[in-house]
């Protein structure tokens, strides 16, 4: 029973990572546990993991700025809770900011268009979207603008913006 059992956990874990290397498998890997870490800070977001249609995590997004800022992370697309490609995420502003962070960031999506814009590599994040701190103990309101909600948890590091931008996205499907 148990070699059933292992082979049945083997069989799974191939046909969910098929036609990933080692890094994408990685990267999965960390934006559930940054899931898990997000949840733990504020269990009230398990109910947006639920109930979104689909949700993308970006669990190491590198900042750094002075006048001229960027940023970039690579993420994992849940769609249905089921696992169907990558992210690239890119942003450059500019503006009154100065410092460096990092920090995990999740998209929901809750209507099907925004998610196709996204599989389209024709989304992008534009600096009239807000997105929602996550804090400890308080309560996450969805403040969905067009279909799409975000929400950010600092890992480490202080920046200081005033700063106009976007995040631009390309998304890469799973074989």
């Amino acid at each position: 029973m148990r070699k059933i059992h292992l082979m049945l956990t083997i069989l799974f874990f191939i046909g969910i990572t098929h036609g990933q290397n080692a890094e994408d498998k990685q990267l999965v890997k960390e934006a559930e546990k940054a899931k898990m870490a997000m949840i733990d800070k504020n269990p009230s977001l398990q109910k947006h993991f639920d109930e979104a249609d689909a949700y993308v995590i970006f669990p190491n997004v590198g900042e750094g700025a002075f006048i001229i800022g960027g940023a970039s992370g690579n993420g994992a697309v849940w769609e249905n809770g089921t696992l169907i490609g990558l992210a690239d995420m890119k942003k450059i502003d500019v503006g009154a900011q100065i410092g460096g962070a990092a920090y995990s960031e999740v998209i929901f999506f809750d209507q099907q268009e925004p998610l196709k814009r996204f599989k389209d590599d024709d989304f992008e994040l534009s600096a009239s979207m807000s997105a929602v701190l996550i804090k400890e103990g308080a309560s996450l309101a969805a403040d969905y603008s067009e279909g799409v909600a975000v929400f950010v948890m600092p890992k480490a590091g202080l920046s200081l913006e005033a700063a106009v931008g976007g995040q631009q996205f390309e998304f890469i499907p799973l074989n």
